[in-house]
């Protein structure tokens, strides 16, 4: 059986369909609006002023002003509509009327009176014969019957009418036209300044009701106490958790698109232990521009309390590098080299070349990158660097004059139960891409590296360290004319199989969380970041430098944690349960990433710093690469190690797959992800 209608349903219908209909004529609707409220404004100047002298000696009879009235009437009509029609005030939208409106309004009246009241001035200078009689000049007759004050009356009625019948739609679409509020969240909004200023006219705005905006908080003392819109704001943001229980918050919109990401941590950090969601705004660049609109508040990434201020690169020492030349990217797909891609197209390359062994990734980067800049030479090859044939044909085939090189296995524990794949890929694919780069003249190479080559406890670390050495060897080889650069840096936000979407998906799940230890620190930039700085270092260095990236301040995987369940309306530990399972083979606790000290030389970029260091000798390199070549399908982890200590003495395995880790709870790990 059907539901019957309710009044309020129809009325609902009828008042869509009337919407709907004004939308479509909007124009017309406007043209024809606005010709009868001129009609009415210069009615009603005719009426109050024949009001006003009526009881004076030979005073302004109703039939005289009524017959003026009709005749100027046109007059009236066709100057408004010409001066409001150049001014584009009929495309004004009603619903958005504002101050600036207002103003356009104000001017347009002010030109209308200025012409009409020139043209008053010299109907009366006509000859008396001319404007006193209507049959020699019907228009100079009847403009003598106007009076002047008229002008000025009109004028005001023009104004106030305009003005009126626009911000009355605007208060009738925004405060009295009924919507639905079916599951309406409380919200609070963080920030009185024109971005929550902003947010509020939007939801105002919004034709179904999601949000109700219970109050603001703002730090400013002079912002207390002040009500926005019908919003009051309640106190600073110190006493967010008191307010949000004492008006059931369900939801927070962080309204300050400037604030410093330790002032979003802030926030995030009073909001410990409460099941609340957070919003945020775009850039306060959108804001100005006036683009924000409800549909753009997204949610807090952790992205956004971890990230740092955007990086100012030299454009121009980039552009110098990457310009009208062919350059080619290994590990295409992946978290890191794809963002690469995406950063080179900025700088007009000859032709960019996808070197990637998996072919999805290739696949998804190669259609991203032609939608993006579909006149771009694109070139995908599929390519596992350690098949050393494969990379000397691709090289012959396309003679890179740049080469990043962002392959690698990454994943410190699995490298340590599979290290023979560690030297096949990190190692000895290194040397091939760095062999074949020297063979066809490749002028610039790459090599993306990491914080864990530093005094490496892991073969994946050391493997890298490893390849540090070998491009930086060759690079002081007799007849080498291309220049091999490293850059280290730590954890990205985000990658493939790394903390941040690991713990994402174990929220999505119920939990538990897994982290190792409450005090391992880790080093976090986001990928746009690296990718950049890798650009910079690359574009000012030299040859045989090993470039260290700032990467701030180590953050605590269990604070991590716990922001993250916060951002997603969790409570740590009680709605979703945090669980340490020890620390894995190969891992530290906290990373090293040396930026100061007598051997670290600054660049010209200040988050950008080189270690200078002695080259090893080319013999002792040549033979520690033979050593590991013969152990690369080696399935006894010892010799590995063993080889890999004689070419990196400060590595000093740690936590070796079959020992027993130091646990903090008894629960099994599942889904670790790589910190």
């Amino acid at each position: 059986m059907e539901p019957t209608p309710t009044d309020s349903d129809t009325t609902q219908q009828q008042l869509s369909w009337l919407e709907e209909f004004l939308s479509r004529h909007r124009y017309g609707i406007s043209v024809i609006g606005h010709v009868l409220i001129f009609v009415l404004s210069l009615l009603l100047a005719y009426l109050i002023r024949s009001d006003a002298v009526a009881d004076a000696p030979g005073g302004y009879g109703w039939r005289r002003g009524l017959e003026s009235f009709l005749r100027v009437l046109p007059f009236f009509l066709g100057l408004k509509i010409i001066i409001f029609w150049r001014l584009k005030l009929f495309r004004g939208g009603w619903q958005y009327a504002g101050i600036r409106d207002i103003a356009r309004i104000l001017l347009g009246c002010w030109l209308f009176v200025l012409i009409a009241f020139v043209a008053v001035y010299l109907f009366h200078r006509l000859p008396a014969w001319l404007h006193r009689d209507p049959t020699a000049s019907p228009i100079g007759y009847y403009f003598s019957l106007m009076p002047r004050g008229v002008l000025v009356l009109d004028f005001l009625a023009s104004v106030f009418l305009v003005s009126t019948v626009r911000l009355g739609y605007r208060i009738y679409r925004e405060e009295l036209r009924p919507i639905s509020s079916e599951g309406v969240r409380r919200v609070l909004v963080i920030g009185a300044g024109d971005a929550g200023e902003t947010v509020i006219r939007e939801i105002n705005r919004m034709r179904v009701e999601r949000y109700r905006v219970v109050g603001l908080l703002d730090d400013e003392p002079a912002k207390q106490n002040l009500i926005i819109h019908g919003v009051p704001v309640l106190g600073q943001t110190e006493e967010i958790r008191e307010v949000c229980e004492k008006y059931n918050i369900e939801e927070i919109i962080i309204a300050m698109p400037s604030a410093t990401h330790k002032e979003l941590q802030h926030v995030i950090e009073l909001c410990t232990g409460t099941k609340l969601e957070f919003q945020s705004l775009p850039g306060v660049g959108e804001l100005i521009d006036g683009k924000v609109t409800v549909s753009q508040i997204r949610p807090v990434e952790i992205n956004d309390l971890l990230g740092r201020e955007a990086v100012k690169l030299d454009d121009d020492a980039v552009a110098r590098f990457i310009e009208s030349r062919v350059v080619l990217v290994t590990g295409a797909g992946g978290s890191i080299g794809s963002e690469m891609c995406r950063q080179l197209c900025r700088y007009g390359p000859a032709r960019l070349v996808l070197l990637e062994q998996a072919e999805t990734p290739l696949f998804d980067i190669e259609n991203e990158l032609h939608l993006a800049h579909p006149d771009l030479d694109i070139v995908p090859r599929i390519c596992d660097i350690y098949d050393r044939p494969r990379v000397m044909a691709t090289w012959d085939e396309q003679r890179p004059d740049v080469v990043i090189h962002a392959a690698a296995h990454k994943h410190v524990p699995l490298m340590e139960h599979n290290p023979c794949e560690a030297i096949k890929n990190n190692v000895l694919g290194t040397k091939n891409v760095a062999d074949a780069s020297r063979e066809y003249e490749t002028a610039e190479f790459v090599t993306i590296s990491t914080d864990k080559a530093v005094n490496p406890s892991s073969v994946m670390g050391c493997s890298k360290r490893v390849g540090e050495l070998y491009t930086q060897a060759l690079n002081h080889q007799p007849g080498c004319r291309t220049q091999f650069k490293a850059v280290r840096f730590g954890n990205v936000l985000g990658s493939a199989g790394s903390v941040v979407p690991t713990f994402r998906r174990q929220i999505a799940a119920g939990g538990p969380v897994t982290v190792t230890d409450p005090e391992m620190t880790r080093y976090f930039m986001t990928i746009p970041e690296a990718a950049q700085l890798v650009l910079q270092a690359a574009a000012t260095g030299q040859g045989g430098q090993i470039f260290l990236l700032d990467m701030g301040e180590p953050v605590k995987i269990a604070d991590l944690a716990r922001q993250m369940i916060t951002l997603s309306g969790f409570r740590p530990n009680v709605d979703i349960d945090i669980i340490y399972t020890g620390v894995r083979p190969g891992e530290k606790l906290f990373e090293e990433l040396k930026t100061e000290g007598e051997d670290i030389e600054p660049t010209t970029h200040p988050k950008v710093m080189i270690w200078a260091h002695q080259a090893h000798p080319w013999p002792q390199v040549e033979a520690a690469i033979e050593e590991l070549a013969a152990l690369q399908n080696c399935m006894d982890r010892d010799p590995i190690v063993s080889a890999l200590q004689h070419i990196v003495p400060e590595y000093d395995p740690l936590n070796p797959p079959g020992t027993p880790s130091r646990q903090t709870d008894s629960v099994a790990p599942h889904n670790q992800p790589t910190h």
